[in-house]
């Protein structure tokens, strides 16, 4: 759109330029009958004088061509105000289309703001949402509190304990909401891996969070199950319909029958275990998957700084990173084979760029800046997966 409006701001000042020599050229043909005029007007000079300030030749000859004279002038004049009327209406026509573009660019921005405001207020909303929730299951539970000191019966740990663990989990679920993405670009992400588990089988998302795999998998046709540690989740999850359950990642997992599931899932989790906890969970999946089945575990990069700086260090959550190859080590010694790395989208809009390769040293100048690029900005997250043989 900036182009077409700088095309036809360029195209309306040519034919101003046009314009204005045309009135020039008409100004100068007008100027160019002063001098017939004031030869007609003189009252004492016969006529062929009056035409051309000279001796008197035949009237009729000179009458003729003194008409010649003028009508060449009137023509002159005619064609040039033609010309002008003809120029008028391109620069009005111009004039509409820039009027037009700009109004149009002028929506476009005022829909983009719009639409900018809409994802806020999206996000918004489920803050608000969310507190609501938190604030009136709190509300309960203070209420029962009150009622037990009420009849001098001191509130025991546990209960002081859900309430904070509550109160916990709504933060960290408005954190979601602000950091993680919105649910339309998780889903995004996400779609791709539904096509590493066999079609319809029983995948079980370990840390589900607000859903957006749930909802992939149930679309087409797989029966999902979901846990999360985080309550606030799990009650989204479930106001969606999807199947959720609250607790402990680990241990649900553990309580799953051998050899039942097709698939187990887990994106953007690991990097909240403990090294324990994670070869335990990969260990307790390879259990509980059928053979063929297939596990998929996707994490931030540490070998990408922008992932570390940007997306690693913002989650105060978060306990270790993951080496990819340290990942996949532990699948294949928990059984699975083949077991593969494959990397996320990468940060194309960071990179550093190349200079034109005129000569060697900058053939040398773009090896290291493709260097840097890999180090600084590899893909922010990776994925590993590996089938029970």
């Amino acid at each position: 759109m900036i182009r077409t409006i700088e095309k036809l701001a360029h195209d309306r000042r040519t034919v101003e330029d046009d314009l204005r020599r045309s009135m020039d050229e008409l100004k100068k043909a007008a100027e160019s009958l002063r001098p017939l005029i004031e030869r007609l007007s003189a009252p004492s000079a016969p006529a062929s004088r009056r035409l051309f300030g000279g001796a008197a030749g035949s009237d009729s000859q000179d009458l003729r061509a003194g008409l010649v004279e003028i009508a060449t002038a009137v023509e002159s004049l005619a064609m040039t105000a033609a010309r002008q009327a003809e120029i008028q209406a391109e620069l009005s026509d111009i004039r509409d289309r820039l009027w037009d573009a700009e109004g149009n660019n002028h929506v476009g921005m005022i829909f983009k703001s719009m639409e900018w405001r809409v994802d806020r207020l999206a996000e918004a909303y489920e803050d608000a949402s969310a507190a609501l929730k938190a604030f009136a299951h709190l509300r309960d539970q203070l209420s029962r509190l009150q009622a037990a000191i009420e009849d001098k019966r001191l509130s025991t740990p546990p209960e002081v304990g859900r309430i904070l663990e509550t109160l916990e989990d709504w933060s960290y679920l408005r954190f979601e909401n602000r950091f993680r993405g919105s649910h339309e670009e998780i889903r995004k992400q996400q779609i791709a891996f539904l096509d590493d588990f066999p079609a319809g089988g029983r995948v079980l998302d370990l840390g589900c969070g607000r859903g957006e795999f749930l909802e992939l998998l149930e679309s087409k046709g797989f029966q999902a199950e979901g846990v999360d540690l985080n309550a606030e989740m799990v009650s989204a999850c479930r106001e969606k319909g999807l199947q959720a359950e609250h607790g402990d990642l680990i241990e649900i997992l553990a309580s799953k029958p051998d050899a039942t599931l097709d698939g187990v899932f887990s994106s953007q989790v690991i990097e909240h275990l403990s090294p324990e906890s994670l070869r335990r969970m990969i260990e307790l999946a390879y259990a509980k998957l059928r053979p063929g089945g297939r596990l998929l575990l996707e994490t931030v990069n540490p070998l990408s700084v922008f992932a570390l700086v940007h997306i690693y260090f913002l989650d105060f959550t978060h306990r270790f990173p993951v080496h990819p190859l340290a990942l996949q080590f532990l699948m294949e010694v928990a059984g699975f084979s083949p077991v593969a790395v494959r990397w996320g989208r990468e940060a194309e809009g960071e990179k550093l760029q190349a200079v034109p390769p005129d000569d060697e040293a900058a053939a040398i100048l773009n090896r290291d800046i493709d260097r840097l690029n890999s180090l600084l900005f590899a893909p922010p997250n990776y994925s590993v997966l590996g089938r029970k043989s």
